[in-house]
C-alpha cells in the first residue's frame, strides 16, 4: 500500500459521449508534447510533486535516462465534492505547481502519467453519484495536463466499497473509450495467492463491464513477502487469476499484468534491495510483462546513516545505495541503457545487532527519552506514554532505534 505520502500538454476538449456530450478527440495544441511509447508509461516510476521532499525530475532525468513519471496522487476534496485535488487539498482546476513539474518534464522530452487513488484519503469513486460523473472528474485531469497515461491505484479503504469500485472501473473504460490511445493501468493490493478477495472483485467488476485495461498491476509488498523469490511466486499467482477470470492463455494474461514494487524498506519492514529488483525485472521481461514500476522517486535516495535500515521513511529508501538506483531499473524496462555511474554500494538492509533495551511493558510509565526493546527492536520515547505498543510512525509517541 502507498503509505508515505515549458511545455504545456494539448489542452483535449475531451466530452463525455457516455454521460450524453459530446466526444471530441484530443488536440494538439502548440508546443504540446507527443506521447512516448507505450513502454515508458508502463515503466514510469511514482513521484509526489507535491510532498515526501519532491526531488528534481530534470536531475533524475540526467542521471539514469528516465523519461516517464507517474504522477501521485488524484483525490476527491477533503471537504467534500466531486472535483479532482491533489492529495485531497490542491483543486486541480487552479493548480500551477504540478503544471510546472509536467512542464519540466516534457521540455526535456519526457511525460508523465497521473495516479488516481492511492492509500489514504477520499476517492472521486466514492463520492462521485455514479461512473460518469466519476469519469468526467478524471477527464478533467486528462484535459488539464494533456494525458496520454493514466493509473487507477485502487487500494483500501475504496476497493471494499463495491459501489465506489464500480464507479472507478466504469470511469476507467469511459475515459479509455473516449481518449483514443490512452494508456490505463489498474493497481492494486498484491497477497501471496496473487492478489486478496476485494482484488478478485475488483477484476470480476471489470470483466461484468467489458473493460480491458493495458494491464492490471499487483503491488506484493507489506503483505508478509521476502525478497524477489515471494513476489515473482505472487506475480505467478497473480497470472494464474488473470487466465482464470478472463479466460485468457498464460501469455495473454502476462502481456496484461503488471508489477509495482516499493524500493528499500516497505511499510511492514520488509527488504527489497537493488538485487531484488533486478530479479523482478528479470521476470518481468522472460515473461513479457505490460508494467514494472515501483514506489517510489521521492524514496529513491539513501537515508542519513543514523536512519539506514532503523525505518521506514518517505523521502529515502533504508538501504545502501546511490541516488536514482533503483530508477535504473525502470530504465532498463523501457529497453534503454542507463548512463554508466559510480558502482552500487553492497546493500545492507538491516543494522547491526545491538543489544536489547529492557522489554516494553503495558503498565509502566515512559518519559521523553526512556528506552525500550520491542519485537526485536529497541525504541526510545518521545514524550510521555504508557499502553502504547512500540511501532514505527513518523507521527507516534515512539521512535525505532532499530533491531537488537
Amino acid at each position: 500500500m502507498r503509505r508515505l505520502r515549458a511545455c504545456l500538454g494539448a489542452a483535449a476538449a475531451v466530452g463525455l459521449a457516455a454521460a450524453g456530450t459530446t466526444a471530441l478527440v484530443a488536440g494538439s495544441a502548440s508546443g504540446a508534447t507527443s506521447a512516448l511509447g507505450n513502454r515508458w508509461y508502463a515503466a514510469a516510476p511514482y513521484l509526489m510533486p507535491l510532498d515526501n521532499d519532491p526531488p528534481d525530475p530534470a536531475a533524475i532525468m540526467d542521471a539514469t535516462g528516465l523519461k516517464a513519471f507517474q504522477l501521485a496522487f488524484v483525490l476527491a476534496p477533503n471537504g467534500g465534492g466531486c472535483s479532482p485535488t491533489w492529495g485531497g487539498t490542491a483543486a486541480v482546476s487552479s493548480d500551477t505547481a504540478v503544471q510546472s513539474v509536467v512542464n519540466t518534464i516534457r521540455a526535456k522530452g519526457g511525460d508523465v502519467s497521473v495516479s488516481i487513488g492511492g492509500y489514504g484519503g477520499t476517492k472521486l469513486g466514492q463520492v462521485c453519484s455514479d461512473a460518469a460523473a466519476t469519469a468526467a472528474a478524471y477527464q478533467q485531469v486528462i484535459t488539464k495536463y494533456g494525458l496520454h497515461a493514466i493509473d487507477f491505484d485502487l487500494e483500501e479503504p475504496e476497493y471494499e466499497n463495491t459501489a465506489a469500485i464500480k464507479n472507478e472501473i466504469g470511469a476507467a473504460k469511459i475515459l479509455q473509450q473516449n481518449n483514443p490511445g490512452l494508456y490505463v493501468s489498474v493497481t492494486t493490493a498484491g497477497t501471496a495467492d496473487g492478489t486478496g478477495w476485494f482484488g478478485k472483485q475488483m477484476l470480476l467488476e471489470a470483466k461484468s463491464q467489458g473493460f480491458t485495461p493495458n494491464n492490471f498491476s499487483i503491488m506484493p509488498f507489506d503483505g508478509g513477502f521476502n525478497g524477489a523469490a515471494s513476489q515473482t511466486s505472487a506475480l505467478t499467482n497473480f497470472n494464474q487469476i488473470l487466465q482464470s477470470t478472463f479466460g485468457w492463455d498464460q501469455a495473454t494474461a502476462y502481456a496484461h499484468e503488471g508489477f509495482s514494487g516499493m524500493n528499500g524498506r516497505s511499510d511492514t519492514g520488509e527488504f527489497f534491495t537493488q538485487t531484488d529488483f533486478q530479479t523482478v525485472l528479470d521476470y518481468a521481461t522472460s515473461h513479457n510483462m505490460d508494467r514494472f514500476t515501483f514506489w517510489s522517486l521521492n524514496r529513491d535516495r539513501q537515508c542519513t546513516p543514523a536512519d539506514n535500515g532503523g525505518r521506514t521513511s518517505g523521502t529515502c529508501s533504508s538501504v545502501a545505495q546511490n541516488s536514482w538506483d533503483f530508477a535504473k531499473y525502470s530504465v532498463k524496462f523501457a529497453g534503454v541503457t542507463p548512463p554508466s555511474s559510480t558502482p552500487t554500494p553492497t546493500p545492507t538492509p538491516t543494522p547491526p545487532s545491538t543489544g536489547c533495551k529492557p522489554a516494553w511493558s503495558s503498565t509502566a510509565v515512559y518519559t521523553v527519552g526512556n528506552e525500550v526493546s520491542y519485537n526485536h527492536h529497541n525504541w526510545k520515547a518521545k514524550w510521555w506514554t504508557q499502553n502504547e505498543t512500540p511501532v514505527a510512525s513518523d507521527w507516534g509517541v515512539w521512535q525505532d532505534e532499530g533491531a537488537c
